[in-house]
């Protein structure tokens, strides 16, 4: 006989998208919108950036704490990008659900990957950009990088892209608070005219234009 003090299981989402889609300021609005959502704070090897807060932004850890935590399989996903390590904590992620708690992943499309592999009721959402120029205009209007390093973002969001089809649901990003309300009815009722295969439908030429 279950126990009805029991609650409910959370669900788990991941959130992947090309840098400079706007990913990160979407699921920060989606998270202060509901006491229900949390977002998981991945482990890394990378240096504390000024104003970044240790257990907030990242845990912040040693190389040798990294390696100690993988060989105890305590990530769920895990990756190396620009030197640096990354993992999502298995045991947080499944506490978190235990609790009732429907909790967001927002990593790239490997992570996402990785995820579905080991939890498979995992709903996958992929966010994109209006167009290669929108997406250009945000990562010049950031004002943290030169050309070529926006270029080499650029390139980087190309090949980001080029797995939206691993999402179960596709948001474009053109308004902000469209796509924020589309996050919402996704998590809410999982909204099927956002799926996958109704948006390829509805954004042929968009697609075509952003992987071209």
């Amino acid at each position: 006989m279950s126990n009805s003090n029991t609650p409910q299981q959370g669900k788990l989402y991941t959130v992947s998208a090309p840098s400079g889609a706007g990913k990160t300021s979407l699921v920060k609005a989606l998270i202060d919108s509901s006491d229900r959502v949390l977002v998981s704070v991945s482990h890394t090897t990378r240096p504390m950036r000024p104003g970044e807060v240790d257990g907030v932004n990242y845990h912040f850890v040693d190389r040798p704490q990294f390696e100690s935590m993988l060989a105890q399989q305590a990530f769920l996903e895990h990756a190396q990008v620009f030197g640096n390590f990354y993992g999502t904590s298995r045991h947080w992620v499944q506490e978190t659900l235990d609790a009732g708690n429907d909790v967001i992943l927002e990593i790239d499309w490997q992570g996402a990957e990785q995820v579905k592999k080991v939890l498979p009721k995992t709903v996958a959402i992929f966010i994109l950009p209006p167009s290669k120029a929108a997406l250009k205009e945000r990562l010049t209007n950031r004002g943290q990088d030169d050309e070529a390093v926006i270029q080499g973002r650029m390139a980087e969001a190309a090949n980001e892209m080029s797995h939206y089809q691993l999402g179960d649901f596709l948001v474009i990003n053109d308004d902000f608070n469209t796509a924020l309300a589309e996050l919402q009815s996704i998590l809410a009722t999982a909204n099927p005219e956002l799926s996958l295969q109704q948006q390829c439908e509805r954004h042929k030429d968009l697609l075509q234009e952003l992987l071209g």
